[in-house]
């Protein structure tokens, strides 16, 4: 994937070195935490299986409460002792994952953003998790802390 000018994110196509593991055509990274992952999950021996973008989970916008698709980051299939474990895994930077902060230097337009997007990610991450449990999953969101990523 070409990297736009703009773009403030490591971006591109991950070209598994276990093809066999990975479900699907292409893996597409949009972070560097996701090619992390990627990298972790292709070379994991206890990943029996891994997808990126595969799992589509229908949710309610509070912005203007209508269904829309929600395409979860990640579908791990893994080998914890002797269960098999599926898990579906969202990659966010941490300061996604809690309330935006306001202060009085920020443009009313920028604070606006991060408070949509706040209320979208809610939104998605609630019915990933009752979609998950629904389907003998887990959902779980990951941050730079978990992938231990300084």
């Amino acid at each position: 994937m070409k990297k736009d000018k703009y773009s403030y994110y490591t971006q591109g196509i991950y070209k598994p070195l276990h093809p066999e593991k990975f479900i699907g055509k292409t893996a597409t990274y949009r972070s560097s935490f996701e090619l992390f992952f990627f990298r972790w999950a292709d070379n994991n021996p206890r990943i029996i299986r891994w997808a990126s973008e595969n799992t589509i989970v229908p949710y309610i916008s509070p912005i203007d409460g209508k269904v829309h698709r929600y395409f979860v980051d990640n579908y791990v299939l893994i080998r914890e002792g002797n269960i098999v474990k599926k898990y579906l895994i969202e990659i966010k930077p941490y300061n996604q994952t809690i309330p935006p902060k306001v202060s009085k230097r920020q443009k009313k337009t920028t604070i606006l953003y991060a408070q949509v997007e706040w209320a979208k990610n809610q939104s998605k991450w609630l019915a990933a998790r009752e979609w998950a449990t629904k389907h003998g999953m887990e959902f779980i969101l990951l941050t730079e802390k978990n992938l231990n990523i300084k």
